[in-house]
């Protein structure tokens, strides 16, 4: 690496099941990368789509991962700097950072159904759908959010607002180059599902 930094890489698997290739792949790319470069190897379980988890899929999981000697350097029952590794144990502090964003107006409410989402995509050259969010709800004054929340039975989705005009995003990637796209690319995204 030309810094000094510290590779960090990370696997995150859901618990929903055995691993499957595509997961064996994601782990193992991650995991001799970092070994490669003398860094760390990071297994965290994102369990918070609990309807989707299953009893044992945790268990399974590290049970595959030690079965392919894809050992983590941090991660459950290793511990580490930055735990806790399972996503379920950091709601606290996912809900204190997403306050202080909608706090800040750097995030915000968002009401929409997956009826409204589906009826705002379009269709792109090659007739696939695209999903673009329209930015319904970004643009709701404060008494019509208030008027929406007190209608609304479960708790909505949080989207982060995107700033406008900023520009291009330019990255340079080791596999694919330079890369460069307008910051009017980029949705504002759910941060917090519903």
């Amino acid at each position: 690496m030309a810094n000094d930094t510290k590779v960090r890489t990370r696997f995150a698997p859901s618990p929903t099941g055995r691993l499957h290739l595509g997961n064996v792949r994601a782990a193992a790319f991650n995991w001799l990368f970092a070994r490669h470069h003398g860094g760390a190897f990071i297994l965290r379980i994102e369990d918070t789509d609990v309807a989707r988890n299953v009893e044992g899929g945790e268990a399974g999981i590290l049970q595959d991962l030690h079965w392919l000697g894809l050992e983590w350097d941090e991660g459950p029952g290793v511990g580490g700097p930055f735990g806790p590794y399972r996503q379920s144990e950091r709601a606290r502090q996912h809900r204190a950072q997403i306050e202080s964003l909608v706090d800040a107006g750097r995030a915000y409410p968002c009401y929409c159904t997956e009826a409204q989402l589906e009826a705002d995509a379009g269709i792109g050259k090659d007739g696939r759908r695209i999903h673009h969010y329209s930015g319904r709800c970004r643009r709701l004054t404060a008494a019509e959010r208030a008027a929406r929340a007190a209608t609304t039975p479960e708790a909505p989705a949080i989207r982060f607002a995107v700033p406008d005009g900023l520009g291009t995003v330019d990255i340079i990637d080791d596999v694919y180059g330079a890369i460069s796209f307008p910051t009017s690319d980029i949705d504002d995204f759910i941060i917090r599902r519903s």
